[in-house]
């Protein structure tokens, strides 16, 4: 079975296409490598340097691989960035993505499945959120993750193609890159291990649900031929405070390193976390990793880097 991965180099997409490897798929990666990494890029997998936004490219792709399976993650995916230029934030995530469900119809391609965001909420007006929670994103990139979802599922009705689309709570984990796509455990982790103070924006008791970069690869990996025209929150159903979370890393990186707290950011959600009941129903899916276990693999891959001066420089 042949799996095209797009944002195949990049933090998620990269442990997805790992883990298709390892199980003896079939994968073509397409990444167009301005926050995905070469160094990413499984050598066991065939590597297109495309834009998503580059219909004619990606149409090229498409007749080389036809895939069978289309696990779609090339995105722009910071919040604050969709703020100052959202022409760009819907070029990439709206336009892109349309054009790689036209390439799927016209490919007949089997199934799409699609990464999407806790951001489509807003604020909640219940804990833990569940799929059928009201959509009031609060930034672009809220409504730019929400939008394809739609069309994913008109084109589902139009052309038969079948889908799952994941929502994510806060992923974390190994190759988030503290100066890119700027997860706030990479973030905090850079400045800890540099004896700086980190950046709170807030006060610091905004909750959030993280969630460790190997389960959502587990929950793609489940999604492939599970969870039907299924939306499905990929989460620990666990609230964790920002003030929480630094306690946490300043423990494993055995440093006692206060926080400078900064104005809230336009756009940001105070408190989250998503219910993963249908996860579970539906893709036979739980997160096996405890925020401690992923802190502690993501702390000691990042002291790697920073012992060697390959990251953080």
């Amino acid at each position: 079975m042949k799996i095209l991965v797009t944002g195949g180099a990049g933090f998620i997409g990269s442990h997805i296409v790992d883990h298709l490897i390892m199980n003896k798929y079939e994968v073509a990666v397409l990444d167009n490598l301005i926050t995905g990494k070469e160094e990413n890029i499984n050598p066991s997998s065939a590597f297109y340097r495309v834009d998503i936004s580059d219909y004619k490219s990606l149409e090229k792709v498409f007749k080389i691989e036809n895939p069978h399976c289309v696990i779609h993650h090339a995105a722009q995916t910071n919040v604050q960035q969709s703020i100052v230029n959202p022409i760009f934030d819907a070029e990439t995530n709206i336009l892109g993505t349309i054009n790689l469900l036209r390439c799927c119809v016209k490919f007949e391609t089997e199934k799409i499945v699609y990464a999407s965001s806790a951001a489509v909420y807003g604020n909640p007006i219940y804990l833990g959120i569940t799929e059928e929670h009201t959509i009031e994103p609060l930034s672009f990139y809220g409504s730019s993750k929400q939008t394809p979802e739609q069309y994913i599922k008109i084109y589902s009705d139009l052309y038969n193609l079948d889908y799952t689309i994941l929502r994510y709570a806060n992923a974390y984990g190994i190759r988030q890159d503290p100066k890119g796509e700027g997860g706030v455990v990479s973030i905090f982790l850079d400045k800890l291990l540099d004896q700086k103070q980190p950046v709170i924006f807030g006060d610091g008791t905004q909750t959030r649900d993280f969630i460790y970069v190997e389960d959502i690869a587990l929950a793609n990996m489940a999604a492939i031929h599970l969870g039907s025209r299924q939306i499905v929150n990929i989460s620990t159903n666990q609230p964790t405070s920002l003030l929480t979370l630094l306690d946490m890393m300043n423990e494993i990186c055995g440093t006692k390193i206060s926080p400078i707290f900064m104005d809230a950011k336009q756009g940001d959600i105070k408190t989250s976390y998503l219910n993963n009941r249908k996860a579970s129903q539906f893709l036979s899916w739980e997160p096996l990793y405890s925020l401690c276990q992923g802190l502690r693999f993501t702390a000691e891959y990042y002291r790697h880097l920073y012992s060697t001066q390959v990251a953080f420089s």
